[in-house]
């Protein structure tokens, strides 16, 4: 490719009360730029990742970035928007603006306030990144909407009980870790494995530990070309950014095959010249486990039917042979829609380059991230590596 990630700024992710969309944003972007030494005047584009759908009352949010500083003042900037993916489409975006030469240095900022909302309300929020036409009338939002999934999963696959609580005991073990994680708690695998007060049924067979988190937070990085960064203190290099797009009725497709991931998966490989077996880490969609434990056979870590296996056998552990989500994934870091895909690019960037901290994986080198809008109707793969 022909980008780099020259800068970065991570936000907590949690309930943020006594905070805005705007606040987080101009936190964000501020934060962004000073790590990467460059002036608000020097920043060609802006991409605001920020999908709201009623999140929050403010909902043309695209100039909130010039908030930051007045010298950001008249430069362009768009919103945009791709479900649960939106942050990886805002950076895609800014990779697409430095190819075609418009721009040095790109300005990516991706943001949700999710926590205004009554619990059901949010539900029904979500469910918009889903096919109305026919799911509108789906129990539970989308977690009814993957507790479908599921099910077809174990109609074909045998009870996958004891996987899908690996994966979130992994996860929130990993985000531990985390120091911008929403929730810093290992919960163990008999916790998440048994339906109880404190870790109730949320729509069969997907119980609370299978959920990710309701959210608010930031993140924010800074793009530009190879030529640039090569003179700037750190940079992380794309070998492939790559986007797919499904139908979005889950009527049209196989749901439990994820063929979406598959496909951006096998392109981003192409692309980049590289195999799964070459990649030290993963960042993975898991908004509920059984999308990451599907994302195992799409990525093809397993053959189909076979992704138990890398859970309940620590392949996917950080110490084990592909290590995924060792930032703790959406499942502990938590979810906010639009700044999702944001922060999966700046914690990856930051093992390749050594800097991930507690987080870091020993001696990692290649990272991939895969970023998932609705039910797997929106796919983005980025294999990122550090320039030098």
């Amino acid at each position: 490719m022909t980008a780099c990630i020259v800068g970065w700024h991570h936000l907590p992710f949690a309930k943020h009360e006594d905070r805005d969309v705007e606040s987080l944003v101009t936190e964000a972007a501020r934060g962004a730029m000073a790590d990467a030494g460059i002036d608000p005047e020097e920043v060609d584009e802006i991409y605001l990742g920020h999908f709201n759908g009623g999140f929050s009352r403010q909902d043309f949010t695209s100039s909130l970035v010039l908030q930051t500083d007045p010298a950001l003042r008249f430069t362009p900037a768009t919103r945009v928007e791709n479900a649960c993916a939106t942050g990886s489409a805002a950076v895609h975006a800014g990779l697409r603006a430095i190819a075609a030469g418009k721009a040095r240095f790109v300005l990516v900022v991706g943001v949700e306030k999710m926590t205004e909302l009554p619990g059901p309300e949010i539900g029904r929020t979500l469910l918009k990144a889903s096919y109305l036409k026919e799911e509108s009338g789906i129990e539970g939002g989308f977690a009814g909407v993957f507790a479908q999934i599921a099910q077809q999963y174990f109609q074909r696959h045998g009870d996958q009980t004891d996987a899908l609580a690996a994966i979130a005991a992994k996860n929130h073990r990993n985000g531990c870790a985390n120091p911008w994680a929403q929730m810093r708690k290992d919960l163990g695998f008999a916790f998440c494995r048994e339906v109880s007060e404190k870790n109730p049924m949320v729509a069969p067979p997907l119980k609370r530990t299978d959920c990710s988190l309701v959210s608010d937070g930031a993140a924010a990085l800074v793009l530009t070309d190879v030529e640039t960064a090569l003179s700037m203190p750190k940079a992380v290099v794309f070998r492939a950014a790559v986007q797919v797009n499904d139908f979005l009725p889950l009527s049209r497709r196989d749901i439990v095959l994820f063929e979406g991931c598959e496909q951006a998966w096998r392109k981003a490989f192409e692309a980049s010249g590289l195999t799964l077996e070459d990649l030290d880490l993963v960042e993975t969609h898991d908004c509920f486990t059984i999308a990451e434990l599907i994302e195992y056979e799409a990525m093809g870590l397993t053959p189909r039917g076979q992704g138990a296996r890398a859970a309940l056998e620590g392949w996917t552990e950080k110490d084990g042979k592909l290590p995924v989500n060792p930032s703790g994934g959406l499942k502990a870091k938590g979810h906010p829609i639009g700044a999702t895909g944001v922060s999966m690019h700046v914690l990856t960037a930051m093992q390749v380059q050594g800097d991930a901290g507690e987080m870091q994986v020993k001696d990692a080198e290649i990272g991939g991230i895969y970023n998932m809008g609705g039910a797997c109707v929106a796919s983005y793969v980025s294999i990122l590596e550090a320039l030098r």
